[in-house]
C-alpha cells in the first residue's frame, strides 16, 4: 500500500508525497526544494486521460468533486473543467490522506489503469493539495445534489463549477471557434465593430445611454450649446444594439465582413429568450443581389457550424440535453429548409388563429407562439421573406415589384423561434437619403461613392446555443447573464 506523508503547510497548502522507492523524493538544499512533483507544463487535461494508454504516467490538476472512502483506498472524483465525464483517482487511505475533502484543488500524478467499469482511472503516487476547501462553511452547492437553475444563478461566481454550466461553456467555446473557422473559409474578414456608438441601428429606442459617472469631469469638459450629460463626446452616445452599419462601411472597402460582438437591448422583458446583454454574429456580404443568395449562405452556415459542434462536442451537447430534459430534434441538419413570403406565412397564421393565445396583428409581425407554430406546421426551419416595409428598419432594400415590401428575411427554427434576421441593403442613394434618420449622412454617403449591392444578417448566439442544447432559459447559456433587475458581479 502506498504511504503518503504530509510534507509542508503554507497558506493552507499541503502536499502528499509517495515513498514508492528507497530514495526520498523530496530533497532540500539551502533555500531551494527539489521535488518529484511535475511542472505545470507536464500536467494534462482530464479529457485526455480517456485516450491515454494503460500503464502510462499521467498528471492532472483540478478539484475534488466527491470522495468515496473505502477500507483500503479513497476514490476521488476529480474534475478540471475539460470534460463532463467523471474521472476517478485511487488514493491509499491513511492518516495523511484523511484531510482530503470535496472542493479542494489538487495536483495528482500517477499511472493510468482500468477501472471495473472499463474506463481509465488514475492510480496516484503523488497528491499535492493546492487549496483547501470547507464546503460546510457557506459554500452554496452541496456535492451530488442537483440545484435548480434559478438557485444556481444567484451565485454566478461559483457557477462554472456546476456540471451543466461547465458543459454549456465548453459548447459555447466550440461554437465560437466553429463560426470563426467557417467565416474564414468563406473569405470574410472579421471586424471589431465599436461598442460605443452614436446610432441606434434598429431605431426601436431600446438603447442604453453612456456617460461618465463623474459630474466634475463633465463640467470640466462642457462646451457652450452642448448638454452637460453629452459633454464628454459632444453628443449622445449609446451601447451598440448592432454592428451592422459599421460592417457595411467596412464591406465597401474590404468585401465580405463579419463581427462577433456583444449587443445591448434595453427591453423590459424577462422571457427565457431575452437578455439585456448578449452576443451576435453579424455578417455583411458584398455584391449580393438576391434574397435567395442570402438564405443559401445562412442555411449553409448554420448547418456547417452545427455539424462541427456536434462532431467535436457531442458529449457536452448530450449532457446539456439530458440536464435540460430536452428531446432535441436535429434532423434539419440533413434536409433542405422552406422559404415562404410574409403574405403566405400570414395566411397560414390567419387560417389557424383560433389555436393561438396571442392575437394576430398585421402591423407587428409574428409572436413567438406563432413563429413556433409555423415551424411545426411545415415541419422545417423556415425563412420568411419579403416583409412589409413599415415593420422593418430604414436600411432594408425596397422591392421594385411592390414598394410596400422590402427584401427582408427572418429565419425561424424549432424551440427558439426567430434565430436570424437579415435583408438586402438599400443601395439607391436617393431612396436612402429620404429614409435615413438624422445623423447618418455618413451611411448614406456610402451609396454616393462606388455603391455596391450588399446583404447581411444577425444571428443571436445564445439562441443558437439553446437550439443545439435544448436549454430552456437563455440565462444558462451565457457566463454572466444581464437582464432587468439583475446585473450581478
Amino acid at each position: 500500500m502506498l504511504k503518503l506523508r504530509k510534507l509542508t503547510s503554507l497558506s493552507r497548502t499541503f502536499r502528499y508525497s509517495s515513498q514508492l522507492s528507497q530514495k526520498n523524493p523530496i530533497e532540500s538544499t539551502g533555500n531551494q526544494t527539489k521535488s518529484s512533483q511535475q511542472n505545470a507544463s507536464e500536467f494534462s487535461r482530464i479529457s485526455k486521460a480517456h485516450t491515454t494508454k494503460l500503464g502510462d504516467s499521467f498528471g492532472i490538476q483540478g478539484w475534488i468533486q466527491n470522495i468515496r472512502r473505502m477500507k483500503m483506498n479513497l476514490f476521488l472524483d476529480v474534475n478540471d473543467g475539460s470534460t463532463a465525464e467523471k474521472f476517478q483517482v485511487v488514493v491509499p487511505r491513511n492518516d495523511q490522506t484523511k484531510s482530503l475533502s470535496p472542493g479542494c484543488s489538487v495536483s495528482i500524478s500517477g499511472v493510468i489503469q482500468t477501472a471495473p467499469n472499463g474506463h481509465n482511472e488514475l492510480h496516484a503516487n503523488e497528491v499535492n493539495v493546492i487549496g483547501d476547501s470547507s464546503l460546510q462553511d457557506g459554500y452554496p452547492f452541496v456535492p451530488k445534489q442537483q440545484h435548480p437553475p434559478e438557485y444556481v444563478r444567484e451565485y454566478l461566481h461559483f457557477r462554472s463549477r456546476v456540471d451543466y454550466i461547465a458543459a454549456q461553456m465548453r459548447v459555447r467555446h466550440r461554437a465560437a471557434k466553429a463560426i470563426h473557422d467557417f467565416m474564414d473559409e468563406q473569405g470574410l474578414i472579421q471586424i471589431h465593430t465599436p461598442i460605443l456608438t452614436t446610432n441606434d441601428c434598429e431605431g426601436a429606442g431600446e438603447t442604453f445611454v453612456v456617460k461618465p459617472d463623474n459630474e466634475k469631469l463633465l463640467k470640466e469638459m462642457s462646451r457652450d450649446g452642448i448638454p452637460l450629460d453629452e459633454s464628454y463626446f459632444d453628443q449622445k452616445v449609446f451601447l451598440s444594439v448592432s454592428g451592422q452599419l459599421h460592417l457595411e462601411a467596412a464591406t465597401y472597402g474590404l468585401g465580405g465582413t463579419y463581427t462577433f460582438s456583444p449587443a445591448f437591448r434595453a427591453e423590459n422583458c424577462k422571457s427565457p429568450l431575452h437578455l439585456s446583454e448578449f452576443y451576435m454574429l453579424e455578417a455583411e456580404l458584398a455584391f449580393l443581389s438576391t434574397v435567395e443568395e442570402l438564405t443559401k449562405f445562412i442555411e449553409t452556415m448554420v448547418k456547417a457550424v452545427s455539424q462541427d459542434i456536434m462532431d467535436k462536442s457531442s458529449q457536452d451537447i448530450h449532457h446539456c440535453q439530458k440536464k435540460a430534459s430536452a428531446d432535441v430534434d436535429l434532423s434539419w441538419l440533413n434536409r433542405s429548409w422552406t422559404t415562404l413570403s410574409y403574405d403566405e406565412a400570414f395566411t397560414i397564421i390567419s387560417d389557424n388563429k383560433s389555436k393561438f393565445k396571442t392575437a394576430l396583428k398585421a402591423n407587428e409581425g409574428f409572436s413567438k407562439e406563432q413563429e413556433l407554430f409555423l415551424v411545426n406546421h411545415l415541419k422545417s426551419p423556415l425563412f420568411v421573406v419579403d416583409w412589409p416595409a413599415d415593420q422593418k428598419p430604414f436600411y432594408m432594400r425596397q422591392s421594385k415589384k411592390d414598394s410596400s415590401k422590402v427584401h427582408a428575411l427572418d429565419l425561424l427554427m424549432p424551440s427558439v423561434g426567430e434565430l436570424c434576421g437579415g435583408s438586402l441593403r438599400e443601395d439607391n442613394y436617393e431612396l436612402l437619403k429620404e429614409k435615413a434618420p438624422p445623423g447618418l449622412q455618413w451611411y448614406v454617403d456610402l451609396r454616393k461613392y462606388g455603391a455596391i449591392p450588399t446583404g447581411g444578417f444577425g444571428l443571436g448566439f445564445e439562441r443558437f446555443l439553446q437550439l443545439l442544447t435544448g436549454v430552456k432559459n437563455i440565462r444558462d447559456v451565457i457566463p454572466y447573464p444581464r437582464y432587468p433587475h439583475s446585473c450581478k458581479m
